[in-house]
């Protein structure tokens, strides 16, 4: 069986889904074709980050620089959110009520003034808070807490809201989806790509966009171009419904974690700890070590959620790159575009998308793009092409 499209886009992710959507919006015939795996998008927590993680900062120091090139953006893609929001006459349960990554010590406490200071320089507005200041906007944080770094600009969302959302939005456009079905080879064709699928399926495109996250080092890899992006398997849990009692999306200076209320009164508790990717198909699965870890600091820094039941906990995928997101054409390839937005790529998704939609479509994405070229890497190439 042949396929053929204008455009085909491999990820059904967030990003996929909305760089689908968007050229749909502009009349291109799109094609999504989606292997179904558990990645990042069907697994998301719902964080809108905008300050810089302090996990990613100590986990890859190297990467610093490129999260700090890319840190503007993200309060932009917190606000092409709330428009999205209301572009698809949705709910997103997304409210926008702050950060706070709270210290525990006067050591955690003077990192986060020396991180505040930088991220004020390109932009954010942030400020430090000390634990009175705390007490009046966060009376739910434990007695171990001695101050926090306040990003106002930080929110929260229902992910599988969104992921519902885009779905019918992409459905209403004509856009076409191939779910649960792999791409095994991609090759040049005349005037475009030829794309083998697991289902034996022929697809054709002149344009086509990988967005397929840590799983477009491979895809690229076939094309004779490097993009070294890495899987990293992360831990989620979620409450039973309680009270109204965090506002905020809650990190931490120097420990991997995340706490949001969603408006169902569920917590959810994620941050970083690491899961496992497991068989041939790499599936992302839970670690009883991160479960306990995670529930324990979780209930350190909120102490109120102590007597609440874990009712369900998961893993899901995060791509890290080199601090940055790897977003537009490939001009060794003519034709190829990348879509991978950075860390913390769900808050970046839609904002990501539309820039690169707008660069397949020869139109001025509103940025300066040359940061976030796949071009970069072109020292590292697989092969010739």
């Amino acid at each position: 069986m042949s396929v053929d499209a204008d455009v085909i886009v491999v990820g059904g992710g967030v990003v996929g889904s909305c760089v689908a959507g968007f050229l749909a919006e502009a009349g291109k015939g799109v094609l999504v074709v989606d292997d179904g795996h558990i990645g990042g998008s069907n697994a998301n927590a719902g964080s809108l980050h905008v300050q810089m993680q302090s996990r990613f900062m100590q986990l890859y120091p190297q990467n610093v620089p490129g999260m700090e090139r890319q840190l503007p953006l993200y309060p932009k893609a917190v606000r092409f959110w709330q428009a999205f929001e209301k572009k698809l006459g949705a709910d997103f349960e997304l409210k926008k009520n702050g950060g706070l990554m709270v210290a525990e010590s006067e050591e955690q406490l003077a990192f986060l003034h020396v991180k505040a200071a930088r991220e004020r320089k390109l932009g954010l507005e942030v400020e430090v808070l000390d634990r009175a200041e705390l007490d009046r906007i966060a009376p739910y944080l434990g007695p171990s807490i001695v101050g926090a770094e306040l990003c106002r600009d930080e929110g929260k969302l229902n992910p599988l809201r969104c992921n519902a959302a885009i779905r019918r939005w992409l459905m209403a456009l004509g856009v076409r989806l191939r779910e649960g079905e792999a791409v095994r080879t991609i090759t040049r064709d005349k005037g475009g790509f030829r794309i083998g699928t697991a289902r034996g399926a022929t697809l054709r495109a002149g344009t086509l966009v990988l967005a397929t996250a840590a799983g477009t080092a491979a895809l690229a890899g076939q094309l004779g171009v490097h993009i070294p992006a890495r899987a990293e398997p992360l831990h989620m849990n979620i409450t039973e419904a309680t009270a109204p009692m965090i506002g905020h999306l809650v990190q931490h200076a120097d420990r991997m974690i995340t706490l949001k209320q969603f408006s169902t009164g569920q917590i959810v508790i994620g941050g970083g700890w690491p899961a496992a990717l497991v068989g041939e198909r790499g599936h992302p699965t839970v670690l009883l070590d991160s479960l306990l870890a995670n529930a324990a600091l979780a209930r350190q820094i909120a102490p109120r959620i102590a007597p609440l039941r874990i009712i369900r906990t998961w893993a899901g995928i995060n791509t890290s790159v080199d601090g940055k997101g790897v977003l537009g054409p490939v001009h060794a390839v003519p034709g190829l575009h990348v879509a991978i937005p950075g860390d913390a790529g769900y808050t970046l998704g839609p904002f990501s998308a539309r820039m690169v939609a707008e660069m397949v479509l020869s139109r001025d994405p509103g940025e300066d793009m040359s940061d976030y070229t796949p071009m970069r890497f072109a020292g590292a190439t697989v092969q010739a092409i």
